[in-house]
């Protein structure tokens, strides 16, 4: 059983409509108490507890924890359901953001790249295994409840998933701090970005598969960000594109 404790975790993946547990009630605050409020609308079952009993289940909670089965945590869908109901239409085309995640060991990384899926309208989020039951509630903090919400696949085999989505009309960048400038490259219509583990990189398999490398402009004396700050601005510069060329077409 997993246990989310974030506040915005536990609203956010009651509002989603996603299957859940008993939301557990011990001493809740103001907070709290809205989301049991918020709980008892959506009809989640509510259970009562005294504080050191939710202690030993999930300790750092705040009042309230959320029961999650191991295998639903988070908004899942497979990469071939992703495909079919997304096929190309060449006469009317639709803009898709794919983002592939090779290896991202950080919880908090993952967690905020979610974020940024989410903020930025990425279709769907890419990852070799499912993420960890330990790391289950970290990463919905840190996501700040978007886990409910993101669309996300797993993949056993990444090379195969980025054969497919190039036959499906994907470009595919990878993001490199030796590319090319972001900026220059036209990330229109069907994108998929990778990005990469934190110190290694792209893995060389994933990186032959790549139509080109992608890197962020910087002018600071540190050789890098951080791969969650990257992953923001790359989904923006996505983003600022496919606006600009909407407000064209007016």
């Amino acid at each position: 059983m997993i246990y989310l404790t974030g506040f915005h975790a536990i609203e956010e993946r009651i509002k989603s409509g996603r299957p859940c547990g008993s939301l557990l009630v011990a001493k809740p605050g103001p907070r709290a108490r809205e989301i049991t409020a918020l709980a008892t609308e959506y009809k989640i079952r509510l259970e009562r507890l005294g504080t050191a009993d939710l202690d030993r289940l999930t300790p750092g909670h705040r009042g309230i924890a959320l029961e999650l089965d191991e295998y639903s945590q988070d908004a899942e869908v497979s990469l071939e359901e992703f495909l079919a109901a997304n096929k190309k239409d060449e006469d009317s085309p639709r803009d898709l953001l794919v983002v592939i995640l090779d290896e991202i060991t950080d919880p908090h990384n993952y967690g905020a790249i979610l974020r940024c899926c989410d903020q930025f309208a990425v279709d769907l989020l890419i990852s070799r295994r499912r993420r960890t039951a330990k790391h289950a509630d970290v990463i919905a903090k840190t996501s700040a409840g978007s886990s409910a919400w993101v669309p996300q696949a797993e993949a056993a085999n990444l090379p195969r998933a980025v054969e497919d989505l190039k036959a499906a009309g994907f470009w595919i960048y990878g993001a490199d701090m030796d590319g090319e400038d972001v900026y220059s490259r036209d990330l229109r219509g069907r994108t998929a970005i990778i990005l990469g583990a934190e110190g290694a990189g792209i893995s060389r398999l994933l990186r032959e598969n790549c139509d080109a490398m992608i890197a962020i402009p910087s002018l600071g004396r540190i050789d890098s960000l951080n791969v969650s700050v990257a992953a923001g601005v790359l989904f923006y510069e996505v983003l600022r594109q496919r606006k600009e060329r909407n407000r064209g077409r007016k």
